[in-house]
């Protein structure tokens, strides 16, 4: 398999990374909460390589927007 097809494959880690995070972060459980927002950061980053690779500039825009809120949001998490 060569690397311009796992890098189009890695949507899908990204997308249920994604889902882990959502539902971890509505957690009422801090320590849950917690790791939502560093999966939320990990698909960040699996998003953004995704969407460097297929070119899709506003993905990656949108993907370093959301990665500083959800560094945010996990330093405020802590801090409770």
């Amino acid at each position: 398999m060569d690397m311009d097809t796992l890098i189009d494959l890695l949507q899908w880690p990204a997308m249920v990374t994604t889902l882990i995070a959502a539902w971890l972060v509505g957690s009422q459980v801090r320590r849950k909460r917690n790791w939502g927002f560093c999966c939320f950061i990990f698909s960040n980053l699996l998003w953004i390589v995704w969407g460097w690779h297929t070119a899709a500039y506003a993905l990656i825009t949108l993907q370093v927007g959301l990665f500083v809120l959800n560094l945010r949001g996990h330093k405020k998490n802590e801090a409770e």
